[in-house]
């Protein structure tokens, strides 16, 4: 089992398809974006995933930004694979990009995650995560060209 961080020299249509079906197990009403587009943005996002044998089994993305109170990596699509849960590969994968946000010297990494993910939020929890009441509001653009 590898973790590794996903560029445009090691992406193939293959990858791609294993991440779409796993990115269903964790919402399978939305689309993914294209990931050639994705990673088309290297100091945007970063993309990592697990790797067992030639199957990927978790991934987890952080996006990266500035603004006046410092540069921040907002963290999504955390998903490890249904048959490999409970193995440890959240926590490294998050371990993973907690490691690129201090090389990337970030002030401060956000998540956000919905109240029934119990397991999620201890491991959170277990990695320094506080949670907060921010009331988090959220409008969602519909455009067919994204």
């Amino acid at each position: 089992m590898t973790i590794n961080i996903l560029t445009s020299d090691d992406f193939t249509t293959d990858m791609e398809n294993q991440m779409v079906h796993l990115f269903r197990q964790l919402n399978p009403d939305l689309k993914l974006n294209p990931l050639a587009k994705i990673l088309a943005n290297k100091d945007q996002l970063s993309l990592v995933y697990c790797q067992e044998g030639d199957q990927i089994i978790g991934m987890a993305s952080m996006a990266t930004y500035s603004v006046l109170s410092g540069s921040k990596g907002w963290v999504e699509d955390v998903v490890v694979d249904v048959n490999a849960r409970g193995k440890g590969i959240g926590r490294k994968l998050m371990e993973k990009l907690l490691s690129i946000a201090q090389q990337k010297q970030l002030t401060e990494v956000l998540l956000f995650t919905g109240n029934r993910r119990e397991s999620a939020i201890r491991l959170y929890k277990k990695l320094g995560f506080e949670g907060s009441q921010s009331g988090m509001y959220r409008l969602k653009i519909n455009r067919e060209d994204v």
